[in-house]
């Protein structure tokens, strides 16, 4: 996808917001009860957000913006990020409030940290009861925006010995939620520093992140 058409669709939807335009342009990092830590890999958002203004053309503020689930500020963000290791618990306020973000635009992806699938799946089920994670196939549009990954995730930590793998969760056909699951992204998204990445795999998680987020725009 070139940046031009990213652009003109990023520019789409800040206009169904217009109203919230200060917190538009930001993304957002989840925060959330239960214990686990919503704050893991502090410099992984900053990271993927330089790499997507660079490559894909966006303008996104440099820094995330901290959100909690239930406050009223996600309606003005286009896209929130969850991530971490343990438990996680929306309250039913919670959930109301996120059910009313994804419907209303909004997206929300969840990286898997490692142990956060049991957690994720349950609470999940409290914001859209109707709807299942579904695995994409890798011929899915997520892995063939601007980045071919014609084989799905990229793998950038072991733990399991599993094969990485992407689900989404549908409202009415729309994607609202896209979850990575045994794929480590947002590590990958880390300062090399942090975990001592290849280069490469670092590359690939970052592509696979923009990918996302020109996703999040270009669906209907």
């Amino acid at each position: 996808m070139k940046s031009s058409t990213i652009l003109l669709l990023f520019a789409a939807w800040l206009l169904s917001f217009a109203s919230q335009a200060q917190t538009a342009y930001r993304i957002g990092k989840l925060k959330y009860g239960g214990g686990g830590d919503w704050y893991a890999n502090k410099t992984s958002l900053p990271n993927l957000i330089a790499f997507c203004n660079k490559n894909l053309g966006t303008r996104f503020e440099a820094d995330p913006v901290v959100v909690e689930a239930g406050s009223p500020d996600l309606l003005g963000l286009p896209l929130v990020h969850a991530t971490g290791h343990g438990n996680i618990v929306f309250t039913q306020a919670e959930a109301a409030n996120l059910r009313k973000y994804l419907l209303a635009g909004g997206f929300l992806h969840v990286d898997d940290n490692y142990g956060l699938d049991k957690y994720i799946r349950r609470e999940m089920k409290k914001v859209l009861p109707e709807a299942d994670f579904v695995e994409l196939p890798h011929s899915h549009p997520i892995y063939s925006q601007k980045y071919k990954f014609p084989k799905g995730l990229p793998k950038v930590h072991e733990h399991d010995n599993k094969p990485p793998q992407g689900f989404g969760l549908f409202y009415q056909g729309r994607m609202v939620c896209f979850y990575t699951y045994e794929c480590d992204l947002g590590n990958g998204w880390e300062d090399q520093s942090v975990y001592k990445d290849p280069e490469a795999v670092r590359q690939l998680a970052l592509q696979m992140g923009a990918n996302i987020v020109a996703f999040a725009f270009a669906q209907p």
